[in-house]
């Protein structure tokens, strides 16, 4: 106890040692310090995000030709009210971000479910199933169009040669199939992504919860349903609040395969915005303005929701 006692008051006697000598706490740094380190980073926020964000709410007030700006106040949010092609890139794009998650996280679960199991060749599939992610969207785009084609694509040759002829289909150029046809390819492009995720929650639930069950011959469905997806809970709802928010904003993979086609089918937000500040000649960045504050509002409005709404209120605690 004594020699306790000791080094107790040796550290509190070189602490007020350095304090008096005036030496900084490792923990604290000062405003020049701060400033060094995190002015780069708010630089660039601020001149590549945040005044673009303002700049348009502030542009979505005036109608713009050029370098003329005419100040017309709730003009473009009223014209937008009445904008039927903007109701239909609304409820694509609501279609995307809410039913097109639940195919990815539920993919990427069942990749990952199968690799936990031990499948055959794991380690090949588990490379072979992540590689899409590093795809960029131009390459994903442009091999899911040749494999859609209609005349040689694989989804048709494969159905043709299977005795499926007759459902072989035009799968872009039908307005009924283009925008499932799109969900499946973005799904494809991130099951890899929710696939590694949810194995490595996998791999952190604690094991005595489930040699448990096994003891009680619990069947892999048994375990998949009461055990495992009440503990992955929280994962599977985080990943699909991320799904959900990139496929509000979800722009350049409808741009390469359908642009918004056929007969606005496919057509989203985003490229709807795109279209009417530069595709179509409308000399006026007022209104798509107006349409991008508008979203952004939504978007956010959504994820606060979802948050509220899909929030677990008993926390699991292992």
């Amino acid at each position: 106890m004594t020699d306790i006692a000791t080094v107790n008051a040796k550290d509190r006697g070189e602490a007020r040692a350095s304090s008096s000598t005036g030496l900084a706490d490792p923990r604290r740094a000062t405003r020049l310090v701060l400033s060094i380190f995190l002015g780069p980073g708010l630089l660039v926020y601020a001149g590549l995000t945040a005044y673009p964000a303002f700049r348009t709410i502030y542009d979505s007030f005036f109608h713009i030709e050029g370098l003329e700006a005419t100040f017309v106040g709730f003009a473009n949010y009223v014209e937008l009210m009445g904008d039927e092609t903007f109701w239909i890139a609304v409820r694509n794009t609501f279609v995307w971000s809410f039913i097109a998650p639940i195919l990815d996280v539920a993919t990427g679960l069942l990749l990952a479910l199968a690799l936990y199991a031990g499948v055959p060749f794991a380690r090949f599939l588990r490379v072979a199933w992540f590689t899409p992610v590093l795809l960029s969207y131009v390459v994903v785009a442009i091999l899911w169009m040749w494999i859609y084609n209609y005349d040689w694509g694989a989804v048709n040759v494969i159905l043709r040669t299977v005795g499926l002829g007759d459902l072989a289909s035009s799968w872009l150029g039908d307005p009924n199939l283009a925008l499932g046809s799109l969900i499946v390819t973005h799904a494809w492009k991130w099951a890899g992504f929710n696939m590694v995720v949810c194995l490595a929650a996998i791999h952190s639930l604690p094991r005595e919860v489930l040699e448990a069950a096994e003891l009680d011959n619990c069947g892999w469905g048994a375990k998949l349903r009461f055990v495992i997806i009440p503990m992955l809970r929280p994962t599977l709802l985080s990943l699909y609040i991320l799904s959900f928010i990139g496929k509000m904003k979800i722009f350049d993979l409808v741009w390469i395969m359908t642009q918004g086609g056929p007969l606005w089918a496919t057509e989203t937000v985003s490229t709807y915005v795109y279209k009417r500040a530069f595709n179509w000649n409308t000399f006026d960045l007022g209104y798509p303005s107006a349409i991008a504050t508008v979203w952004f509002l939504v978007v956010c409005a959504s994820v606060l929701i979802l948050n509220r709404v899909l929030a677990s209120k008993d926390r699991l605690e292992y």
